[in-house]
């Protein structure tokens, strides 16, 4: 843990288990700041990969325990749907004091429904959002955790070594005094799953403020509308005043622009810019959007507690339509207007 004193910071033995984009670098980042780390991942060629930058490897989860001390840190960074099987494998050979730590994006609910049985044999749980994506190795990463208070004190090394720290921002004005582990980066948040309501949360608004910045753009794009041909009939609507809409604005100046003194600058901002640098039409991309959880799980606990969400449940709409969800519906509508109205399908020749 941190020593306020002289900031010394005292090192810890933990297993990685996951050695994907994030669980690698979060080993990388662990080791340079001195901690021992065991990596392991199902994937002999990522352990490998990482044995060769001089990090302890392990091919089973048996051989990941016998490399710990106890009280024995495992750290799991698996997608959601293999963290329960990555538990139920590692328990049996676990010992009362050792902890489980979730690093993955699970939903808060399976948090508190995996952490009751396992202290009932004295393994402790805890559960940490983390924010940082692929960038995490230099810049850190964003902790929201959950769990009890001793496990998490246990682990605040870790967290310190993983989290962005001080320098990542200047400080809020108006705090003084000690400086919280949040000015560092990472917040125990609550008990078990609070960690990971947090984050669900945080990636809730990440789908709100991502769509925010698409539909903005879209607008920006088709902002020369007025100098092309339209279809004259009855199924088309007119452009009434096509002299308002005639912009050709180049998107990458645009975002450039905006990342210098605008209130709507941001890292993801940031990362929109150097993408329409790098491929100013986006050709590289088909615009099908995925969705991890996050965001379908915030609306969840907002109709649980009659929270109106009507931003961020309008950007996991849209991430369905990106991925042809709602065909069907857009179906029915066309026949709903052929057989009450007679009207035709229009195809857009300006695609």
């Amino acid at each position: 843990m941190r020593d306020g004193q002289a900031g010394y910071v005292v090192r810890m033995q933990i297993a990685m288990v996951g050695l994907g984009r994030m669980g690698s670098n979060m080993v990388r980042r662990l080791q340079r700041a001195g901690h021992e780390c065991i990596a392991y991942d199902v994937n002999d060629a990522a352990v490998t990969a990482m044995e060769g930058e001089g990090v302890t490897g392990a091919r089973s989860p048996q051989q990941v325990v016998a490399a710990l001390a106890a009280p024995r840190h495992i750290w799991l960074m698996v997608p959601a749907a293999y963290v329960a099987d990555t538990i139920a494998r590692f328990e049996p050979l676990l010992s009362p004091g050792d902890t489980i730590i979730d690093g993955g994006n699970s939903w808060y609910r399976d948090d508190v429904d995996r952490a009751a049985p396992l202290a009932a044999k004295g393994i402790n749980y805890v559960d940490v959002g983390t924010s940082g994506g692929v960038f995490g190795l230099e810049r850190g990463y964003c902790l929201m955790v959950g769990g009890p208070t001793e496990s998490v004190q246990q682990l605040s090394a870790v967290f310190d070594s993983l989290a962005p720290g001080m320098a990542a921002a200047p400080r809020t004005a108006g705090r003084d005094g000690a400086i919280g582990s949040e000015e560092h980066g990472w917040l125990h948040c609550g008990p078990v799953g609070a960690g990971h309501f947090v984050k669900m949360v945080h990636n809730g608004i990440e789908y709100g403020l991502m769509a925010a910045y698409a539909e903005g753009l879209n607008v920006l794009a088709n902002a020369n509308i007025g100098s092309e041909s339209h279809a004259k009939d009855a199924e088309t609507a007119p452009l009434s005043h096509p002299e308002y809409y005639r912009y050709d604005i180049d998107l990458a100046a645009v975002t450039e622009l905006w990342r210098r003194g605008s209130v709507v600058s941001s890292w993801l901002l940031d990362l929109t810019a150097q993408a329409l640098h790098t491929d100013p039409m986006l050709s590289g991309f088909e615009g099908r959007v995925s969705d991890s959880g996050e965001g379908r799980w915030t609306i969840h606990a907002a109709v649980d507690e009659g929270v109106p969400v009507p931003t961020l449940a309008a950007s996991l709409w849209d991430r369905f339509y990106s991925r042809d969800r709602g065909d069907v519906a857009h179906k029915v509508l066309s026949a709903m207007r052929a057989g009450f109205g007679g009207h035709h399908e229009v195809k857009d020749t300006a695609k």
